[in-house]
């Protein structure tokens, strides 16, 4: 990491407003979260009339963020980089360098761009080598955030897989698509989306110091997929779904879901929790189910 975590800083909340490109899964959760912190949050969508923002969140068009940027305090963008780039700095990377209230800046990455290590570790002074081609352009635009940042505080979340209500083993269980696919010694790394928002507001309320953070964000105890198939469907009391063989399960995986099997490593966080003062919420999957069978069930999440 390039920079050492700071202290909390007392803020003047009306000066301190979130931008939040990209009012997705884990963008909601962020401003859910910033906004009961007491962040101002403005949030944009390319589609803002077919979108339902957080209670307290401005939302406004993607094509008319200009005046957002300029006010902004912090900057979070959650958006997929495409074949032409970042799609955030394809249209505001000069308002972006230009604005001088901007203190900091937010990049959700993906912990793909360590690509394979073979079931080894990685941290955060672990050199990217993305294998797949949707990694290598999030690698490419942890970079063109780098040169945008123009020496400002950014902060480059690299994250496992996304779960949470709504997504998560859950739901291909319910549907009858869930299969346990064996393959022995391949674990995956997870992070729950309130742990995300918990880092990102966390990363916010520090004073912010210019460079660039490397950090990573996965739970304590990476895990084969069929195993946590298991404990999903103990937990709803469900028959197990079959047991299926990698090597004939991969004759029917897409492209997409071929390149996610092809990487096999685990994420240490351990790091970047202590440099944001922070403990995650859902430290395993288990933890993380259970919470997420309470919420989907009307029973609450963890206070």
């Amino acid at each position: 990491m390039t920079h050492a975590a700071g202290q909390t800083e007392a803020v003047d909340r009306r000066a301190d407003t979130l931008v939040i490109f990209g009012l997705g899964y884990s963008g909601t959760a962020v401003a859910r979260a910033a906004r009961a912190a007491g962040f101002p949050v403005v949030a944009t969508s390319r589609r803002p009339a077919e979108v339902a923002a957080p209670d307290g969140t401005d939302l406004i068009a993607f094509s008319d963020a200009e005046a957002a940027i300029a006010g902004a305090a912090h900057l979070l963008a959650t958006a997929a980089p495409n074949a032409g780039g970042d799609p955030v700095l394809a249209r505001y990377a000069a308002a972006i360098r230009a604005t001088g209230a901007l203190r900091w800046i937010g990049y959700l990455s993906t912990t793909g761009v360590y690509g394979d290590r073979a079931g080894g570790w990685v941290d955060e002074d672990t050199e990217p080598a993305p294998r797949a081609e949707r990694s290598a352009r999030r690698l490419d635009a942890e970079a063109a955030w780098r040169d945008a940042a123009a020496g400002r505080a950014l902060d480059i979340f690299r994250l496992a897989g996304i779960y949470g209500p709504g997504r998560s083993a859950f739901d291909d269980l319910r549907a009858g698509r869930a299969r346990r696919i064996i393959k022995p010694g391949h674990a995956f790394g997870r992070i729950h989306r309130d742990d995300i928002a918990r880092a990102v507001v966390a990363a916010m309320r520090q004073a912010a110091r210019p460079g660039v953070r490397i950090l990573n964000l996965a739970d304590d105890e990476p895990a084969e997929s069929a195993i946590v198939i298991e404990e999903a469907a103990r937990l709803l009391g469900v028959p197990l779904p079959p047991a299926v063989a990698f090597d004939e399960a991969v004759a029917r995986m897409s492209p997409m879901a071929l390149g996610f099997w092809s990487d096999n490593r685990k994420v240490s966080s351990a790091r970047t929790r202590a440099a944001l003062g922070i403990a995650l919420r859902y430290p395993t999957y288990r933890e993380g189910l259970a919470a997420i069978l309470r919420e989907e069930r009307g029973e609450g999440a963890l206070d």
